[in-house]
C-alpha cells in the first residue's frame, strides 16, 4: 500500500503553526506585565509620592501634623544605599511633571558646591501653588509664602532654578528646613567632608501645594558619625488654614491651637529623640458632604463643588467628625 505524501503547503503550516503561537501567547504576556507595571502604586492619584525621579522613598504612613514643624521618619536613618555614598560631589534635579511640580533634588554636598557669591532673587519664578499673601496680625514677616529652595543656596550654590523651587510657608522655610540645612553646611565647611543629601517633595494627587518635604543627609567620609537624619518637615503655618489643591490660604481656621515655639529647637534635636509637644484641640467649625461622607474646611474649594442637599455646617471637634463615620478631605487635611 503507497503511503500517502504530504502536501508541502500542508506540511508548512503545519511546521509554522506552534512557532507562531507561542509568538502570539509571549506577547500577550509581556502586554500584561507592562499593564501591571502602569497600575503599580506609584501611579495612584492617592499615592503621596510623586513618580518625577528614579530615587526618594516616601513612607506611606507620614504622621499627620500634631505642632511640630517636623519629626523623625524611619528612626531617623535616610533610606540611602551603600553605593550611593561616595565621595565625589554632584547635584541633581528632577524635571517639573505635567503640573509644574518640581520632584526630587538630590546631592552630595561638597565645599566646591558651595556659593562663593550671594544669591540672587527668583521673583520671575513662580512654583505650584504660588500666591503673595499677607497676615500681618498672624506672621512677623506678613508673607505666608517663601519661594522655597528644596537644596539650600547655602549648600550647592543653586540661583533661580525652578527645578529646586517649591511654594513653602514661612514656618516651614524656618522652623522646619533651615536648622537641618545649616547643620550640613556648617559641617562641611568644617571637615571638608561630603554629605549626601535629599529632599523629596510630597504631594497628594493632583494638588499643587506640597504638604512636606522629607529631608535625608548623612555625612561620607565618617559614616554619617557627624551628620545624619531623616525628617518629614510639613508644609504648614499655625493659625492659617491652607488649600493644598490650589496654594489658596485663610485665617483663623485651625485644628490644633500650638504656637510656633512649640516645634522646640530643631538644631538640637538631629541625631536625637524627637520631643514632640501635645496639641491643644479646638472645636471649630467643619463642612460635611453627607453623600461622599468627606468633611472639609470652610473655605476649601470642594465646598464650592458640593450640591446644596448635600451640604451640612458642623461645628465641633474633629475627633467627633470621624467618630460620626466621616473622613478628612484630601485638599484641604482639615
Amino acid at each position: 500500500m503507497k503511503k500517502k505524501r504530504m502536501n508541502w503547503k500542508s506540511g508548512w503550516r503545519i511546521a509554522v503553526f506552534p512557532t507562531v503561537l507561542a509568538l502570539f501567547l509571549f506577547a500577550s504576556f509581556t502586554a500584561d506585565a507592562a499593564g501591571t507595571a502602569g497600575n503599580s502604586p506609584i501611579g495612584n492619584a492617592e499615592k503621596k509620592t510623586m513618580a518625577v525621579a528614579d530615587k526618594g522613598t516616601i513612607p506611606a504612613d507620614l504622621p499627620a501634623y500634631s505642632g511640630t514643624a517636623f519629626v523623625q521618619i524611619n528612626g531617623n536613618v535616610p533610606y540611602f544605599t551603600d553605593t550611593e555614598l561616595v565621595t565625589t560631589s554632584f547635584e541633581t534635579y528632577s524635571e517639573l511633571d505635567k503640573l509644574g511640580r518640581c520632584g526630587v533634588a538630590y546631592a552630595n554636598v561638597g565645599r566646591d558646591l558651595m556659593p562663593t557669591e550671594k544669591t540672587e532673587s527668583a521673583e520671575q519664578i513662580n512654583p505650584s501653588g504660588w500666591h503673595i499673601v499677607k497676615y500681618p496680625d498672624l506672621i512677623s514677616d506678613q508673607y505666608l509664602y517663601k519661594r522655597c529652595d528644596l537644596i539650600a543656596y547655602s549648600l550647592t550654590g543653586e540661583n533661580s532654578n525652578e527645578k529646586n523651587l517649591i511654594t513653602g510657608t514661612g514656618y516651614m522655610d524656618v522652623e522646619g528646613m533651615r536648622p537641618f540645612e545649616d547643620q550640613v553646611a556648617d559641617y562641611v565647611k568644617k571637615t571638608g567632608n561630603h554629605v549626601l543629601y535629599r529632599v523629596t517633595p510630597v504631594f497628594t494627587g493632583e494638588n499643587l501645594l506640597a504638604d512636606g518635604v522629607l529631608m535625608e543627609a548623612e555625612s561620607v567620609e565618617d559614616a554619617g558619625k557627624g551628620i545624619r537624619f531623616n525628617v518629614y518637615v510639613y508644609n504648614v503655618q499655625p493659625g492659617i488654614f491652607l488649600d493644598y489643591a490650589t496654594g489658596d490660604s485663610a485665617p483663623g481656621i485651625v485644628e490644633t491651637a500650638v504656637a510656633q515655639s512649640a516645634a522646640g529647637d530643631a538644631s538640637s534635636l538631629v541625631g536625637s529623640s524627637l520631643a514632640t509637644a501635645e496639641p491643644t484641640q479646638t472645636a471649630t467649625t467643619y463642612i460635611l458632604n453627607t453623600h461622599t461622607h468627606k468633611f472639609h474646611h470652610p473655605a476649601c474649594s470642594s465646598v464650592n463643588q458640593m450640591k446644596d442637599q448635600n451640604k451640612q455646617e458642623y461645628f465641633g471637634y474633629r475627633a467627633d467628625v470621624i467618630g460620626m463615620g466621616y473622613d478628612p478631605c484630601k485638599r484641604c487635611n482639615p
